[in-house]
């Protein structure tokens, strides 16, 4: 008898201890994590976000939640997920990996928090009234993608010099592919350059454009900036390499994964800003008052992958590159 009341209690003792684990859990606030990437490429900016959160006071399971939501580069799908956190009712929704999970995010609600990573200009997107002011529920760091283009085909020419028509893959169902795509015809007219456009919203476009790039002899390769082509990364730089392409990507990544070099944002510097914005949010801070950050921009060039392809990097290359991969 004593023992089976013994059972009782204790059993009585660890249902309340785990009623009081589920309600503490249950009180954390919960931020929604939305993402247009997958969750295998988003593993390293991922860590930087929740640095950032760190920065600020708050560690994933010990005093906020995170609930991920994940596009996988099919942008069709994310006014659904956006729509699934704010039904969970989640404090603040941090909308990463591409402009469209910004849009999307913005679009789905007026009042929940959002902080984005927009690959471009967030007040030409309707995202914020200003950068210093943003005035409503968004704020974020912008990576000006779209204007960074311009730049990215000016160092691909200078690396091969001899690259007269350029091949340039972009997604059209990206927000800033037209802006993109502008951006690069007033730069190739500048230089010079003939431009060979190429679309790809999948796997299979991306092998139809790499087979196009070959039968029209294209010289060089510009990767517009899109989170889609990260989520095929490996596949953009093994085709790159078997159809010997000098490329150009928008991210540090690639070039460290073994592409020829990159020109654009410092991806974890930008996910490190948005955790701290969404800890100082979830701290009592309004987006309205907190103005857009703009990510770092930085070069990256792999000499031993421009060997591989007969290339010597040039003197001004090396001293300008943020690093270099030997």
């Amino acid at each position: 008898m004593k023992h089976s009341r013994r059972r009782v209690l204790a059993a009585s003792f660890f249902a309340a201890l785990a009623h009081g684990a589920l309600a503490q859990n249950a009180a954390l606030p919960v931020v929604g994590f939305l993402s247009g990437r997958s969750p295998a490429d988003t593993e390293d900016v991922l860590a930087a976000f929740r640095q950032g959160l760190r920065e600020s006071g708050y560690v994933e399971g010990r005093n906020v939640a995170l609930e991920y939501r994940w596009a996988r580069g099919n942008y069709g799908r994310l006014d659904t997920l956006a729509a699934e956190l704010v039904a969970h009712k989640v404090a603040v929704i941090a909308a990463t990996g591409g402009t469209a999970a910004a849009i999307a995010a913005k679009r789905a609600t007026r009042t929940v928090p959002v902080v984005f990573i927009s690959g471009g200009d967030p007040v030409k997107l309707g995202l914020v009234a200003s950068l210093n002011h943003p005035g409503g529920n968004a704020t974020g760091a912008s990576q000006l993608a779209g204007e960074l283009e311009a730049k990215k085909l000016e160092l691909l020419c200078g690396m091969v010099p001899t690259a007269r028509r350029i091949a340039v893959l972009s997604n059209p169902a990206s927000p800033v592919a037209e802006s993109s795509i502008l951006e690069l015809k007033e730069a190739a007219r500048i230089l010079r350059r003939e431009l060979h456009l190429l679309a790809a919203r999948n796997e299979t476009d991306i092998d139809a454009a790499f087979a196009e790039m070959r039968r029209a002899q294209d010289h060089a390769l510009v990767v517009v900036t899109d989170a889609f082509f990260d989520t095929r990364r490996d596949q953009l730089i093994a085709l790159s390499a078997k159809h010997a392409l000098p490329a150009v990507y928008s991210w540090r990544e690639y070039p460290k994964a073994g592409g020829l070099m990159s020109y654009g944002t410092n991806l974890s510097d930008a996910y490190r800003v948005s955790g701290t914005y969404v800890g100082r949010i979830l701290a009592g801070a309004k987006p309205a008052d907190m103005p857009v950050q703009e990510a770092k921009v930085e070069l990256l060039i792999n000499r031993r992958t421009a060997k591989t392809l007969g290339l010597s990097v040039p003197q001004n290359l090396l001293l300008r590159a943020d690093q270099v991969l030997d």
